[in-house]
């Protein structure tokens, strides 16, 4: 019986060191695909904001980084985080540094305003929105994710409605997933 205890406790020993070292090597190295593992880390900057909007593009080892941030630290930190992950060599920065415009911010604050009263906060105004409003000198560009195409084209009406506003491109997406 002695014999039985003494195996059994050596057995769940080594259960636990292997789960240990599985469970260790699985945390220094993230499974996810890299767009995924690039995503989440764009998503949670800490400046990144509903009126910048960052995309990518994977080519081999070469990630090409795209979009406008009104933030302009969001540019190199975008590079930065980017860089360090396992798989990627060649960062290539496309990101462009929206102009400071008090007309501009004008419009963003109107727009921003004009969606969260009509019932459009929920893709506005979390964290991470799955709508970004990009606005560079004076027209504006939605980006994004929307649940449905109603959304999508009231948001592109509401847009088009925004005092100062010279253009207004609707490059929503249809994905519930997302949203």
């Amino acid at each position: 019986m002695k014999i039985l205890n003494k195996q059994f406790i050596f057995a769940l020993a080594v259960l636990a060191l292997s789960i240990t070292a599985v469970n260790a090597q699985s945390s220094s190295t993230d499974s996810r695909p890299l767009s995924t593992q690039i995503e989440k880390k764009l998503l949670y900057m800490p400046y990144y904001e509903v009126f910048d909007y960052i995309s990518f593009d994977i080519k081999g080892d070469t990630v090409v980084l795209n979009g406008k941030v009104l933030n302009g630290p969001n540019k190199s930190l975008a590079e930065n985080i980017v860089k360090d992950l396992p798989g990627v060599d060649h960062v290539v920065n496309n990101i462009e540094i929206l102009p400071g415009s008090s007309f501009d911010n004008s419009i963003r604050r109107s727009l921003l305003q004009t969606l969260t009263s009509r019932g459009l906060s929920r893709y506005v105004g979390s964290p991470n929105p799955s709508v970004r409003l990009v606005v560079d000198r004076g027209r504006i560009t939605l980006e994004g994710y929307v649940a449905n195409s109603s959304d999508s084209d009231l948001m592109n009406i509401l847009a088009n409605g925004v005092s100062g506003a010279f253009s207004v491109t609707n490059n929503l997406k249809i994905d519930k997933e997302k949203v």
